[in-house]
């Protein structure tokens, strides 16, 4: 009897095998991880998979850090994913490349797309035209500040002017071991360079109708220098020239700067830390043309066209994009939502997101999308950028020759560009 028992579990094991096995395998690569990130798109992956029976989707995570020259490394060996995490700075390259699947055809059969704000829409037809992303929310800078600080400084309220900005900065850098500006002169800081730049020069045009780039204009230049003399005043912490991300959120959380600028996903780590009452967000300081310029920053899910699984893929990116998706997402990692309507949810109706509304809704400010059309422009932000305006804030260079230096790279990527055009 017992025999009996074993074969029967044995046939019975061996009957179950197919149905165990997945049928179809993902690939989905994050590349700007964190723990909370990675567990949100974890559970998100989990109700694909309910939904889906037989598959399965391994998720790949990448360290922000390095994610681009590992996923580069990743798709030259071969090593393609289905659907990746796609930075708006990357769209252009993969997309140039014709790596990305058109998303044009389910997209229109897809239930929710009407829902989809025209700005997501028009974002992930940002490289090329064609729609090769589905964002998933979008990164506005705006101004984090602690009204403690301020208060002790003796600073009546966020700063409203870039002039305003530096003194408020000046007064708070008086108190002892405080600064004004959490600068963030390390990885990902070019966002404050280009947004300081356009707003002194008071455009938010990267070129001009010959194809000349305006960062080299006296405006930006003047930009550039302001953040500069922010540095080199001591209005910022002297190793905040190699902050990151996490040093800048940080420097602000734990109260050494009274200013951040910085997009909704450095929120969820501030509230964390610290209380309602004691911090808000305001829009960024105007220049003098009356007028701001936040960069506005996304992120998408892409497919590369190399996949075997392009229904599945599709499905995953059609789940991880729903409105109950994307609702959950964007408050668990700190984006602004990209369906109709969902700035209403009492979530986003606090003093903390104040700041970032206002300058969706309000015209002295200008969301400016960095020209991450051109293929080379990754290079430019993590490599060129980054390594001149360190030597910049430490004296090595002057304001107006790493604006040249910047100038000359973006005119020629732009001829290259018009070119294929």
């Amino acid at each position: 009897m017992k025999k009996i028992m074993a074969g029967l579990c044995l046939i019975m094991a061996i009957g179950a095998g197919p149905v165990l096995a997945a049928d179809t395998k993902l690939k989905l690569v994050e590349v700007i991880t964190s723990p909370e990130r990675t567990a949100t798109l974890q559970g998100l992956v989990d109700e694909y998979e309910t939904a889906n029976p037989g598959v399965e989707v391994e998720i790949v995570s990448l360290p922000w850090g390095q994610a681009f020259e590992k996923f580069a490394t990743m798709v030259a060996g071969g090593d393609v994913p289905d659907v990746v995490e796609m930075p708006d700075r990357w769209q252009a390259l993969y997309a140039g490349n014709g790596m990305l699947m058109s998303l044009e055809e389910p997209f229109k059969e897809w239930e929710h797309a009407d829902s989809l704000t025209q700005k997501a829409m028009d974002m992930g037809r940002y490289a090329g035209g064609k729609l090769y992303a589905i964002p998933y929310g979008f990164y506005l800078r705006a101004m984090f500040y602690n009204r403690k600080l301020l208060d002790q400084a003796g600073v009546d309220g966020p700063p409203k002017t870039m002039a305003e900005f530096m003194e408020a900065s000046r007064k708070v850098s008086e108190l002892d071991g405080k600064y004004g500006y959490c600068l963030r002169g390390g990885p990902g800081g070019l966002n404050g360079w280009i947004m300081f730049a356009a707003t002194m020069n008071g455009t938010n045009e990267f070129f001009t109708e010959d194809g000349k780039s305006r960062l080299n204009e006296p405006g930006s230049i003047e930009g550039i220098q302001f953040l500069i003399d922010m540095y080199q005043k001591g209005y910022a912490p002297k190793d905040s020239v190699s902050w990151g991300f996490n040093e800048i959120v940080a420097g602000f959380y734990s109260g050494t700067c009274a200013f951040l600028d910085q997009d909704p996903d450095a929120l969820i780590a501030v509230a964390e830390r610290m209380d309602a009452e004691d911090f808000a967000v305001a829009p960024m300081p105007i220049g003098p043309a009356g007028k701001a310029f936040p960069t506005i920053g996304y992120a998408s899910w892409s497919i590369f066209n190399s996949t075997r699984h392009a229904k599945e893929s599709w499905d995953l990116v059609a789940h991880l994009s729903s409105p109950a998706s994307n609702e959950v997402w964007s408050k668990r990692v700190g984006v602004i939502p990209i369906h109709k309507g969902a700035d209403q949810d009492p979530y986003f109706q606090t003093d903390q997101f104040k700041g970032w509304f206002a300058e969706l809704n309000e015209p002295q400010y200008v969301p400016t999308i960095m020209p991450t059309y051109l293929e080379k422009f990754g290079f430019f932000a993590d490599s060129i950028a980054l390594e001149s305006s360190q030597e910049a804030l430490l004296g090595d260079r002057t304001a107006e020759d790493i604006a040249n230096e910047w100038a000359a790279f973006l005119t020629e990527e732009y001829a290259n560009w018009k070119k294929n055009q």
